[in-house]
């Protein structure tokens, strides 16, 4: 059976693309499009994340190029369509996530904060990796199997007799099968098959 990747560490980018926060704006542009990628880390001094630079960052040069007062509420895109270095371009401070975070604590952020990409980082604040909503979804891409085994080693076997439960899994969907006389632990048991990296859901088959 694989290994589990429960942790961000898992599965983020260990070889990001980030910029200095001296850069240019037409360096960032011409970055983001080489390395086909929205957000770019901002690095200071050894390594340590003080911001993100995104596409939503840049565009305010462009939406402002007609000129005219800014309105009060649009004074902060207006300070980033005169900069012309990312350390006057990026949000800062950076949203960020260490490595050894659990996978949906990652998604909640991203959710939370409506971004795709956090950059990993270590307790000083230095750079490891790059997570994105693509990395934190390979883990409903590990094979029936292996779901199929850890639910049975991990879940099925703590279940107290009398009781005959089986599970089969296709497409990350567990279906638990059998007799389960006590069914007060029904909503207990599709918890724990949830709480299992990749099941996409549960559904249950009891006699």
């Amino acid at each position: 059976m694989s290994v589990t990747p429960h942790k961000v560490g898992d599965v983020m980018s260990r070889a990001p693309v980030a910029v200095g926060s001296h850069a240019s704006y037409r360096q960032v542009v011409e970055l983001m499009s080489e390395s086909k990628v929205s957000a770019l880390p901002v690095l200071a001094g050894e390594g340590r994340v003080v911001g993100v630079v995104s596409e939503a960052d840049l565009l305010p040069k462009e939406a402002f190029r007609d000129g005219g007062p800014p309105a009060a509420a649009q004074l902060d895109e207006a300070f980033k369509a005169a900069a012309v270095l990312v350390e006057d371009l990026m949000s800062s401070p950076a949203v960020t996530v260490h490595p050894d975070a659990p996978l949906a604590e990652a998604a909640r952020v991203m959710a939370r904060k409506h971004i795709k990409r956090l950059p990993v980082v270590n307790s000083e604040g230095m750079l490891e990796g790059v997570v994105s909503r693509g990395d934190l979804l390979k883990v409903f891409l590990r094979p029936d199997e292996d779901l199929l085994a850890q639910v049975r080693s991990e879940v099925l076997v703590s279940v107290p007799p009398p009781s005959d439960l089986d599970a089969t899994v296709e497409e990350g969907v567990v279906t638990l099968e059998g007799s389960l006389p006590d069914r007060s632990l029904v909503p207990v048991l599709v918890d724990a098959v949830r709480a299992v990296e990749g099941v996409v859901d549960v559904r249950m088959d009891l006699g």
